[in-house]
C-alpha cells in the first residue's frame, strides 16, 4: 500500500518550524541528503534550496560542479559556504574490465575525478559498473581494477561506492557487486546501493544478510510509478526521467522495507535522494526540495522511528533524561 507520507508530521514531541528552512529538532533527519540532480537553476540556488528545506548533506554531480560559469574552484567555495556535509560525489562510469588505451584513458579521468572529489571535501566517490561491450567479464579483472582505483583515492581520503547498475553489462545486481568487492580486498573499496536498481532486478533483500554494514559507503533512495521494468531499456528511460522522491510512487512498502533492514543490519552512514525526473526539473526548487524533505520525514521519523529509534534521537532522550 502506498504511503501517504504528505500527511505525517513530526514524532515523539519534536516540531517542525515554519515552512521553508524546516529543521527538525533533536537532529533526526542528519543522515538523509538530496542530489543537486534532482533540482533545475544554478548550483548556489541548488545548494540553497537543499539547505532552506532542512537538510544538511548535498550528494553532488559532476556536471552541476563543472558547467559553473566561474569555473571549478568558484563551483568549489559555493560548496563551502552552503554549509552542507558533502555526502558524495558522482559519477565515475565506464572504468573496470578495460585494457590498453583504454584502461589508461580511464585511470586519467578516474585521477582527475578523485582530486575533483578531494577539492569538494567529499570523502566517497561512486562509482558505476560498467556498461562497455569492451569489458571483460572476468571477475578477477573487475577486482584488480577496483582495487587500483581504491589505492589512487586511499593517500586522498577518499573511499569508493561501487554500485551495480541494472543494466551494467557484467555486474547488474548488488551481490555480484559485493563478490567483486570482496576479491578485491581493499579498505577503502565499498559498496554503493541503489534502492531504483534493487527494486527494477527484483534482486531478493534477503540478500543484504551478506554484506559487511561497515562496507556499505552509500545508500541512495528513489522510487517510481511502475512495477515492471523488464528490460535494460526500460531500466534506463525509467530511472533517468521517471524517479520520485520516496513515498510517492509504488513502492513504498519495499522502501520501508529497506531502509529497515538496512538499520537491523547495523548500517548507521547516509541516505541520498537520487531522483531523476523531468517535471522536477520544470518545478520551482523549493517545491521540489520541500517534496524530498517529507520523504525524509516519513522515512526518518515514520519507518526508522517506528522499528528503533536512530542514534541521535536515542542521544537526545539520554539528555533530555539526565537535564529533567
Amino acid at each position: 500500500m502506498r504511503s501517504s507520507w504528505g500527511t505525517h508530521g513530526a514524532q515523539g514531541g519534536q516540531s517542525l518550524e515554519g515552512t521553508t528552512g524546516m529543521k527538525l529538532r533533536g537532529g533526526a533527519l542528519e543522515d538523509f541528503g538530496m542530489d543537486t540532480i534532482s533540482l533545475a537553476g544554478t548550483l548556489e540556488a541548488k545548494l540553497k534550496a537543499i539547505g532552506d528545506a532542512g537538510f544538511t548533506q548535498v550528494m553532488l554531480s559532476a556536471r552541476d560542479v563543472v558547467s559553473h560559469p566561474e569555473g571549478f574552484e568558484a563551483a568549489v567555495s559555493a560548496v563551502k559556504a552552503s554549509g552542507l556535509r558533502v555526502t558524495g560525489f558522482q559519477v565515475l562510469r565506464d572504468f573496470e574490465g578495460l585494457s590498453g588505451h583504454l584502461h589508461h584513458y580511464k585511470i586519467d579521468i578516474a585521477k582527475a575525478m578523485l582530486e575533483m572529489c578531494h577539492a569538494l571535501g567529499s570523502k566517497v566517490l561512486l562509482v558505476c559498473s560498467s556498461t562497455s561491450v569492451h569489458a571483460s567479464s572476468e571477475t578477477a579483472v573487475l577486482a584488480k581494477d577496483l582495487r587500483k582505483l581504491a589505492m589512487l583515492a586511499l593517500p586522498l581520503g577518499i573511499k569508493v561506492a561501487y554500485e551495480a547498475l541494472s543494466w551494467g553489462r557484467n555486474i547488474n545486481e548488488f551481490p555480484q557487486a559485493w563478490e567483486v568487492i570482496e576479491l578485491a580486498d581493499a579498505p577503502n573499496l565499498g559498496l554503493g546501493l541503489d534502492s531504483f536498481h534493487l527494486f527494477a532486478t527484483k534482486t531478493a533483500l534477503d540478500d543484504l544478510e551478506l554484506l559487511d554494514p561497515q562496507k556499505i559507503f552509500l545508500v541512495q533512495l528513489a522510487d517510481f510509478m511502475w512495477q515492471e521494468v523488464p528490460t535494460f531499456e526500460d531500466r534506463m528511460t525509467t530511472a533517468r526521467h521517471f524517479r520520485v522522491f520516496p513515498g510517492e510512487g509504488v513502492h513504498s512498502d519495499a522502501l520501508a522495507d529497506l531502509v529497515t533492514r538496512l538499520f537491523a543490519l547495523g548500517y548507521r552512514g547516509d541516505y541520498s535522494f537520487e531522483v531523476f525526473n523531468d517535471d522536477y526539473q520544470q518545478l520551482p526548487l523549493g517545491l521540489v526540495s520541500e517534496r524530498a524533505w517529507r520523504a525524509a520525514q516519513w522515512l526518518g521519523e515514520d519507518v526508522l522511528h517506528r522499528s528503533v529509534p536512530l542514534p541521535n534521537q536515542i542521544r537526545l532522550q539520554k539528555k533530555t533524561h539526565r537535564t529533567s
